[in-house]
């Protein structure tokens, strides 16, 4: 007998998409193509797309909402993390994420202003643990720029 999920297929070949922090559901809806970026390289996940767990890189999550040309496409900033698909679902979890919309601009740039000093601070006196942590929270804040300003105002 047919799995009853299968009967009842999404005819436009869409899938549920979420976006899970330590904090709670940043992002839940259904698209059609989610792009991330692996530790490996870019990644392109659609419906029924083979069963995937893979790590993430601190990047820009696309997720096209539809499958018309002139779909939505959500931009969400993450910290890196995991994505995780099967049965039609990616999950995405990750320290930290934050839908293009709702990234607060000035706070960012304040925030890697903060990590290049100390950045050079921590350079300056060879402290190579603080220069880690330093260039993390400065990649952390060029991608929130980043993706605040690719979210198409």
């Amino acid at each position: 007998m047919a799995d009853p999920e299968k009967l009842f297929a999404d005819p436009e070949k869409l899938f549920k998409v979420d976006v899970v922090t330590p904090n709670g559901m940043i992002y839940s809806h259904r698209g059609s193509i989610v792009d991330v970026r692996a530790i490996d390289g870019e990644r392109s996940i659609l419906y029924n797309h083979v069963p995937l767990l893979t790590p993430l890189v601190i990047s820009e999550v696309k997720v096209k909402r539809s499958r018309e040309m002139n779909s939505r496409i959500d931009h969400i900033a993450i910290s890196g993390g995991y994505i995780e698909f099967s049965d039609n679902v990616a999950t995405i979890i990750a320290d930290s994420a934050e839908r293009a919309r709702n990234i607060d601009v000035s706070r960012a740039q304040a925030a890697k202003e903060r990590a290049e000093k100390r950045l050079k601070e921590a350079r300056e006196k060879h402290d190579e643990r603080t220069e880690k942590r330093a260039a993390v929270a400065l990649r952390r804040a060029l991608n929130r720029i980043s993706v605040y300003n690719t979210r198409g105002h």
